[in-house]
This record gives C-alpha cells, sequence and structure tokens, in this order.
C-alpha cells in the first residue's frame, strides 16, 4: 500500500482541530458554559457540540493524557472566539515542533515508517 500523502497542516485540519475543539468542548462543559456558549467560542453549531459530547465527531485520533492537560489548562483562558483560536494555534504550533503532529499522522496511516521525518527533513528513513 502506498503511503497516504498528507501535508501536517492536513493533519491538523482534518483530524487535530476537530480533536482540539471535542477536548475543549469538554473542558469548557465542566466549567458550566452551556451548549450554545460553547458552539459560539468554538465556531460552530451547537449539532457540532452535541457530537462531541455524544461521541459521534472527531474520534479518528486518540489525544494523549499529557495533551489533554495541555487542553484542560489553556481551556480555562477560553471564553470568546479569538481567544480560542490563539489558543489551539500554540497547541497546533507545538504538537508540530515537539513532532506529535507525526505520530497522529500515523494513527490515521499506519504505513507511515516509525522513523519518517518526511515533513522536517524530506527523509523516509527505513
Amino acid at each position: 500500500m502506498a503511503l497516504k500523502v498528507l501535508h501536517p497542516q492536513e493533519v491538523e485540519v482534518f483530524y487535530l482541530l476537530p480533536a482540539l475543539r471535542k477536548e475543549i468542548a469538554v473542558n469548557l462543559k465542566a466549567q458550566k458554559l452551556n451548549q450554545k456558549e460553547i458552539a459560539v467560542i468554538l465556531g460552530v453549531t451547537e449539532a457540532a457540540v452535541s457530537q462531541y459530547f455524544s461521541e459521534k465527531r472527531a474520534n479518528e485520533i486518540k489525544l494523549t493524557k499529557e495533551i489533554k492537560q495541555q487542553v484542560q489548562d489553556v481551556s480555562k483562558n477560553i471564553r470568546t472566539p479569538p481567544q480560542f483560536v490563539y489558543e489551539t494555534q500554540q497547541l497546533l504550533n507545538r504538537l508540530l515542533e515537539t513532532k506529535a503532529t507525526c505520530e497522529f499522522h500515523k494513527q490515521v496511516n499506519g504505513d507511515i515508517p516509525a522513523n519518517c521525518t518526511m515533513c522536517f527533513d524530506g527523509k523516509v528513513h527505513p
């Protein structure tokens, strides 16, 4: 099977951002925000927020405990759409810098070699 070629940005858009939105929604709900308030902050519909809570959306990847903790920490700062954009961008940047984005790509496509560094140096190691 050929590699499913995805840019890091595609991994972010298709998998990471939905997973982060879902985790932030869970944290905001724990902070007593209602579904409508959460939807406004995240820039999604109330139906989307409901689907996050009922496990019908954003289930393609599993966030680590460490990342969930980071999301919980930043969720305390999120009360407006601009704060949401800022905090999620900071999280995505950290995930890329630490190559965690690569681990999520491997979750989506098990054919990615363990030593792949294609996005960083243009190489796929055997």
